[in-house]
């Protein structure tokens, strides 16, 4: 029992251990994977267009809820409720379709650059 080693932790180190070799400016630049440009774009439209529904669908629950509060007076509080929540959802999938639509574009240009076509501005 005396021979075998026993760890006292996870963060104990060994003296005899070699450390690491740290990449430094000499290193190569690790690879780069074949990125499927075509596919990513289709991804994020397809996301895009999702997110789109999502606004529609919000937005059309939030007009839905204002027109029950004015139909519904007793329970005109909780229409008022659901129909802000509903709008804050329209909100928020509007800036998912945002970011899609700028992540969209920002492959298009990588898929450019990788191909060699540059714009001049």
């Amino acid at each position: 029992m005396a021979e075998e080693k026993q760890h006292h932790g996870l963060f104990h180190h060994h003296k005899g251990e070699e450390k690491p070799v740290e990449a430094g400016y000499d290193a190569p630049p690790p690879p780069v994977p074949d990125v499927d440009y075509n596919k990513e774009e289709k991804h994020h439209k397809h996301l895009e267009h999702v997110g789109e529904l999502g606004t529609a669908a919000a937005g059309a629950f939030a007009m839905y809820e204002k027109h029950e509060s004015k139909k519904d007076p007793e329970h005109a509080h909780r229409h008022k409720i659901e129909e802000e929540i509903a709008a804050a959802a329209a909100v928020g999938s509007g800036g998912f379709v945002l970011h899609e639509h700028h992540e969209k574009e920002e492959t298009r240009k990588e898929e450019e650059e990788a191909h060699g076509k540059k714009h001049h501005f």
